[in-house]
């Protein structure tokens, strides 16, 4: 057996290639969409990728398990469960409980899981050349290192009203039974820490059921279904803005891009011509780069790992958009943007200082100036952090307002004070600041070392 576990750190999503080395045969098991790796793969290995698979409608990346068969006339195979409202509306074979995909020698046993998701399955793979016993499992966003998928994602990014409840009643009950299943087996899972999927996912790629079984939360509550679903449910982060299309895109027919796009830098008169027509320009510089001068009513989101959830808060899907990179950078970025489908790049930039335009810059205060501004009547402390964050600990009289959460609230902040944001460390307040000078609020005062900075020096 061939085996490959392909991450994804922008997303902390993972995907799997596994490969009968007899049969010179593959599948993809929950594939990003940017196919050239697995495509590498099979060549490298002198294989035939026939077969792709997914373990639920996924509602935090673009799946490339389309591309995949498009581009190598693979079978597809997706869950059939979860009743008439979670079924895919495209072409593919159906999978059910017990179902099996066979490979050459290996078998993956489908397992339906709900919780997560009604319609979500796992694969417990036999290598049977070394055993008839399974020795691996493929849980997608069921169970995690350390945790198991939050049932909240439906009603709270999608809308729809009443799945989280049941959703937790039947994460209860799949962990119940897959509790039972060896120690020995090895669990894959579909994300790692960072992910928006569950709330303290580990940062090892992979664990046993007999690990999780002690360490896990989620497997201390055997008799004990309604203190389950209270701590499933609580403390979850903000799912963020971009889950609904992509739980949307996942399910229905839409356009395929096979390779990665190409993108030219834009002249200057290219530039000024899409951002005097009111183009959104996305700067992907370094925060502090950013904040010594940068084009007026651009919005900050700086092209590290975070750079795709960001982008998916603040962009619109169906508008196009300018890249402020470093031509060096284009093609990861890309790669980061086309994962969420946003494939409206309408090109990029390198160089802000050719342009003719008087550049602006943020206001950064350190912390004795943010001290001052606590307790004072003529100004409005706003902390962008998450919910939980926040409710663990903030300073005196912040309001608080979730930087993804910006755009719905602006009605919120007092424009007869004076604002003063922050964050923990400084990337979402700079992504604050930003999306707030383009909407008017151009005298916020930033407080970019935040509460790392505030905590070790100001509370005992």
């Amino acid at each position: 057996m061939l085996f490959e576990h392909v991450y994804d750190k922008s997303l902390a999503q993972a995907s799997y290639f596994i490969g009968c080395q007899v049969k010179g045969e593959a599948i993809v098991i929950d594939p990003q969409r940017d196919i050239d790796v697995y495509l590498d793969l099979a060549k490298a290995n002198n294989m035939k990728i026939t077969k792709v698979t997914e373990t639920h409608i996924h509602a935090d990346f673009l799946s490339g398990s389309r591309e995949l068969v498009a581009a190598t006339g693979a079978e597809i195979y997706l869950s059939d469960e979860g009743g008439k409202d979670w079924q895919y509306e495209f072409p593919h074979i159906g999978l059910k409980h017990n179902d099996k995909i066979k490979l050459g020698n290996l078998t993956f046993e489908v397992l339906h899981t709900p919780g997560h998701t009604p319609e979500s399955i796992s694969f417990l793979l036999t290598d049977h050349p070394a055993s008839d016993e399974p020795v691996m499992v493929f849980t997608g966003d069921f169970v995690f290192v350390g945790d198991v998928g939050r049932p909240d994602l439906l009603e709270k990014a999608a809308g729809l009203a009443g799945t989280q409840d049941k959703g937790a009643k039947q994460m209860f009950d799949s962990i119940q039974r897959f509790a039972k299943l060896p120690d020995h087996i090895q669990v894959w899972p579909g994300h790692g820490a960072g992910s928006a999927c569950g709330k303290s996912l580990g940062a090892v790629p992979s664990s046993t059921i007999g690990y999780e079984k002690i360490r896990n939360w989620a497997f201390q509550y055997e008799d004990d279904q309604e203190g389950f679903i209270d701590y499933l449910l609580e403390g979850q982060p903000e799912p963020p803005k971009y889950f609904a299309m992509m739980k949307h895109l996942n399910k229905v027919n839409r356009p395929l891009l096979v390779e990665v796009p190409k993108h030219s830098e834009l002249t200057k008169e290219e530039f000024l011509k899409a951002y005097k027509s009111g183009m959104t320009v996305i700067d992907t510089r370094n925060k502090t780069e950013f904040a010594k001068g940068f084009i007026p009513n651009s919005i900050n989101i700086q092209g590290n790992n975070s750079f795709s959830t960001w982008a998916g808060w603040f962009l619109n899907y169906k508008e196009k958009f300018i890249l402020v990179a470093d031509k060096n950078n284009i093609e990861d970025l890309t790669r980061k943007l086309m994962r969420i489908g946003l494939d409206n790049i309408h090109g990029y930039i390198s160089n802000i200082e050719d342009l003719g335009l008087e550049l602006e810059t943020q206001n950064i205060i350190d912390i004795n100036e943010f001290e001052s501004y606590i307790g004072n009547d003529e100004a409005q402390i706003v902390d962008v952090r998450g919910t939980s964050e926040y409710e663990t600990y903030h300073v005196d009289g912040a309001d608080h307002i979730f930087v993804g959460s910006l755009p719905d609230n602006l009605d919120k902040l007092d424009k007869d004070k004076q604002i003063v944001i922050h964050c923990q460390s400084g990337d979402r307040a700079t992504v604050a600041q930003s999306y707030l000078a383009k909407k008017g609020f151009k005298d916020v005062k930033n407080y970019s070392a935040g509460m790392k900075e505030w905590m070790a020096l100001k509370v005992k």
